[in-house]
């Protein structure tokens, strides 16, 4: 029997999103900011058994890559997306292989025994999210999975590659073996940069990874945070950094690189090194606050709108309007969702 072949090949950390409304006073108790993404610390430990034991807790498959992959498996028609990461063996993981399944994305996990599955605790106050993860098993990924019988050839036939910046934490190597992989080969390699702590404390690792960077995807705080890291003079300047960004060295110079940067109901920034001094800039269709559920996985939303749609070879504009139209879609269900039956989005 023939192995199945995927267009898109996706890399992260699969986490267990253990998401809580109203947690005002757990932003207090933990040190958290509002908006935000943060590894947990040694003080951060205890909110995972806080929430479980004072919460009304919802458990949503989450982890960024994992989300943008279901994302795009939404979009695409089936047997289109396929997802690794490292997870332990354990019910955790079970309820991610669910959530996967429904969406019809296909994962290739490395399981880890005796380990325990990453875990992201989201804390919701009005329409911000705060996101504290303890990666466990994630953060154990081996670069050989990608060389095994089972995952080798899914990475040989995919057209298109994505990883979260979040993985830069740890598995730079892996990044760095698939990105170079997908440059010398003229395939689409993309980029999310994730988090503003990514630019702040693992910019090394980021700018070791850029050069083989096609699609680079980020929010205005993450921009702002890169801008800052790299010194650029106008940190807020969306379209600048996407330029500078889109600008900086590439290894495979037959293709541009694209850099799109969102700005939640504000607007959506697009630079391409093709035409850089042309930002483009995309208006959002806001969703009235009382449609507001969360916009846990917003972000990534976009990102699997964006990338589904490229994958199908549309254009780009075409890309960032499903990219909108799937974080419009997300941002009206708890965490990272999508609406069922499904709704026709390219």
């Amino acid at each position: 029997m023939a192995t199945p072949t995927y267009k898109l090949f996706c890399i992260g950390n699969p986490l267990l999103d253990l998401q809580v409304r109203d947690g005002e006073e757990l932003l207090r108790k933990y040190d958290l900011k509002a908006n935000d993404a943060i590894l947990a610390e040694e003080k951060h430990m205890p909110i995972y058994d806080d929430l479980v034991k004072n919460y009304q807790v919802t458990y949503v498959a989450g982890g960024a890559s994992q989300n943008a992959a279901r994302g795009a498996a939404y979009v695409l028609p089936l047997d289109s997306v396929v997802y690794t990461g490292c997870v332990g063996d354990d019910d955790l993981a079970e309820q991610l292989r669910a959530a996967n399944k429904r969406e019809g994305l296909h994962e290739r996990y490395l399981v880890k025994k005796g380990e325990k599955t990453g875990a992201c605790a989201v804390v919701i106050t009005g329409h911000d999210r705060s996101l504290v993860t303890t990666l466990q098993a994630a953060e154990k990924f081996e670069k050989s999975h990608l060389s095994s019988p089972e995952v080798a050839p899914l990475v040989d036939a995919a057209k298109v590659f994505y990883v979260e910046g979040y993985f830069l934490t740890h598995g730079t190597e892996t990044i760095l073996e698939v990105s170079k992989k997908a440059s010398a080969s003229s395939k689409v390699f993309a980029l999310n940069l994730s988090a503003p702590f990514i630019a702040q404390f693992f910019n090394v690792q980021l700018q070791s990874v850029l050069p083989y960077c096609d699609v680079i995807i980020g929010n205005e705080t993450e921009a702002e945070a890169y801008a800052s890291a790299t010194g650029l003079p106008e940190p807020k300047d969306l379209a600048a950094t996407a330029r500078a960004i889109a600008l900086s060295p590439k290894a495979n110079m037959s293709q541009p690189r694209i850099v799109i940067f969102t700005h939640g109901a504000e607007s959506t920034v697009l630079v391409s090194s093709a035409d850089p001094d042309n930002a483009k800039v995309y208006k959002v269709t806001p969703i009235p606050d009382d449609q507001i559920v969360d916009t846990n996985g917003a972000g990534d939303a976009f990102a699997g709108g964006f990338l589904g749609a490229l994958v199908a070879g549309k254009n780009l504009d075409d890309c960032v309007d499903a990219g909108h139209k799937m974080g419009a879609m997300c941002v009206q269900l708890v965490g990272p969702q999508f609406k069922w039956p499904k709704v026709q989005i390219l």
